[in-house]
């Protein structure tokens, strides 16, 4: 078994298209032994890409990872729309309206989709519909209406026009449906459209490159080369760096005091340090830092 520190970790994983992001939990928790395992947001299965998986007691960080941004390299097919947006769905139309598609015709109907925007889910979603996921009220037949969600797009460029395929770079926010994405292109082109193939090739700082195969999950060399420290996990929060006296308080859940002229903002996660490994994450109120999740046993 792999030699995971008792703080656990984050480990990036490549996941190729086929097994579920839940499949690739399971491999980890065979692989390393652990049961604590948990990932920070789903890929569909034909989706391949970054998967960040939590390990033991960094599996509480998984919150603050998931909302991260979120980047992708789609293939979109047009002329084809099918029920789940998607190539695992039934055809629903066909149209060849995409024969002379030129690449400004392209870019006229990319561009209301960048930047903030009230995008539908697909039907064939986890959202929740009367407490209910809707994909099983849409595998049922149930005629499925979700309500739009304000999402953002940061970036959505053509990379490459190959009739009837376009190959798409997509930034994004957490909870953008790509598929929704190319559904919506194929609507605003008047040809039907859906996402062929999706590979997430960044989740905020973290990217894919160097990212673990799955059958690398049982091998300790590989684990220990990628496995990033809970500290180094949560980088991208404000930091606070504390005193012993400090740690001592926070790991009985009492608050500390925070410097009037900190930067920090009010509410926000803060990832409170010591000597390079992290103690708790706090939030602030007022001129104090009140522990939200401690990472430190309290003294005896």
């Amino acid at each position: 078994m792999t030699t995971v520190p008792a703080a656990g970790g984050v480990v990036p994983v490549d996941k190729p298209a086929g097994p579920t992001s839940h499949d690739v939990v399971d491999a980890a928790r065979r692989g390393l032994g652990m049961k604590r395992v948990g990932h920070t947001g789903t890929l569909d299965p034909f989706a391949s890409g970054l998967l960040l998986l939590c390990l033991g007691p960094a599996t509480r960080l998984a919150e603050f990872l998931t909302g991260l941004p979120k980047t992708y390299r789609a293939r979109v097919r047009l002329g084809v729309s099918t029920t789940t947006d998607d190539l695992d769905g039934a055809v629903l139309s066909t149209s060849d309206a995409w024969r002379g598609l030129s690449a400004d015709d392209l870019e006229r109907a990319l561009a209301p989709l960048r930047g903030p925007i009230l995008q539908t889910p697909p039907p064939f979603s986890a959202k929740k519909v009367g407490g209910e996921s809707a994909h099983y009220r849409a595998r049922r037949g149930e005629h499925v209406v979700l309500t739009p969600v304000q999402v953002e797009v940061f970036a959505l460029e053509a990379l490459g026009w190959d009739p009837p395929w376009l190959e798409l770079d997509v930034r994004c926010s957490s909870g953008t449906y790509v598929r929704a994405l190319a559904r919506d292109l194929g609507e605003a082109l008047g040809t039907g459209a859906h996402l062929d193939a999706l590979r997430r090739t960044a989740i905020g700082d973290f990217v894919v490159a160097g990212a673990l195969r799955i059958d690398e999950l049982a091998d300790p060399a590989a684990v220990g080369r990628v496995l990033l420290t809970p500290a180094e996990s949560i980088a991208h929060l404000p930091l606070v760096v504390v005193d012993a006296d400090a740690v001592a308080r926070l790991a009985h859940g009492e608050a500390i005091a925070l410097d009037p002229g900190s930067d920090v903002a009010v509410g926000g996660p803060v990832a409170v340090l010591s000597a390079r490994a992290l103690v708790a994450v706090a939030s602030r109120e007022g001129d104090r830092l009140l522990p939200r999740k401690v990472f430190v046993g309290a003294a005896p």
